[in-house]
């Protein structure tokens, strides 16, 4: 799949900004899917009009306008129609229609979510960063969310280990939250990789959190909790990875003292680990079968 074409770019990003018969963005991203076209999704949905509204900007336009602007502040945005848009992301129900960059895109990127508690414990974010380096060591990305706590660890380790780690954020990418992590933001967009799937001022709200965490579930190989609550991202991001076929990776840390992760350890795909070599034992599997399926497909194109 190649790069959309402006006017396919343009078009998608009008339908989400008029929303036509109060569609919600779910529902746009599938019809644009399934016909290929964001051009012709919006061609049906919206009917040229005889005579334009005085004083309002043509949608198509005004999208146009904006994508360009944008760019012009050093965002990559990318839409489902585009062939960099992140293949795994891409097979997830609740993959984001645009997505807004800053860093470095990698096609195939072996990533695995390190998430958990804003209030960790000492041990908490001591595996945090434990596991986010030993990632880092296999050369696989480190995903979590720039929240205090769990996340912060792991992005810092990934870091100061010198390996890559993307943040999925829950504002627009313009905005810095929380404020503690403003340095980590820059740091992360000029080393790694910083994603949003909200408008780039878009400031933040209860629900952006969930959808945030649908992401970077759909975006990587795995998810690993460190600890969590009972009300929690981290416990909603397990429950998506589950649905999304990804296997999960609980610390007994976070089974000890949660009901939902009890209730979850019996589920195809859900892994327990009582130390950090259990948890490098699930990633260790993953690559292989990771390399496994990659060497199958050389075959069959060279055949």
């Amino acid at each position: 799949m190649e790069t959309a074409s402006p006017e396919e770019r343009a078009a998608l990003v009008a339908l989400l900004q008029t929303r036509p018969r109060g569609m919600r963005w779910g529902e746009i991203t599938a019809q644009v899917v399934e016909a290929g076209s964001a051009l012709d999704v919006w061609h049906r949905l919206v009917p040229p009009a005889l005579v334009p509204p005085p004083g309002e900007a043509d949608p198509l336009e005004a999208a146009s306008q904006d994508i360009q602007s944008w760019t012009d502040q050093g965002h990559t945005v990318i839409t489902i129609l585009d062939g960099r848009y992140p293949e795994r992301l891409r097979a997830v129900h609740q993959a984001p229609p645009v997505l807004f960059a800053r860093g470095s895109l990698i096609p195939g990127d072996k990533a695995v979510s390190v998430v958990g508690s804003r209030a960790a414990s000492a041990r908490g974010l001591e595996i945090a960063a434990r596991v986010a380096t030993e990632l880092v060591a296999r050369d696989i990305t480190v995903v979590a969310g720039l929240a205090v706590g769990i996340d912060t660890a792991a992005h810092r380790a990934a870091l100061d280990a010198g390996g890559r780690t993307a943040a999925f954020i829950a504002t627009g990418i313009n905005k810095v939250y929380p404020a503690a992590n403003r340095d980590l933001h820059r740091e992360i967009s000029d080393h790694g990789l910083l994603f949003s799937q909200f408008w780039p001022d878009a400031p933040p709200q209860k629900h952006n959190f969930l959808m945030r965490n649908a992401t970077m579930s759909g975006y990587g190989m795995a998810t690993v909790v460190v600890e969590a609550g009972e009300h929690s991202g981290a416990r909603a991001q397990a429950r998506m990875a589950v649905e999304h076929g990804r296997p999960v990776i609980l610390t007994d840390l976070v089974v000890r003292k949660n009901a939902w992760a009890q209730a979850l350890v019996d589920r195809p795909g859900i892994h327990v680990a009582g130390s950090l070599q259990q948890v490098l034992d699930v990633v260790d599997g993953l690559l292989s079968e990771e390399s496994r399926i990659e060497d199958d497909l050389r075959r069959l194109v060279s055949a």
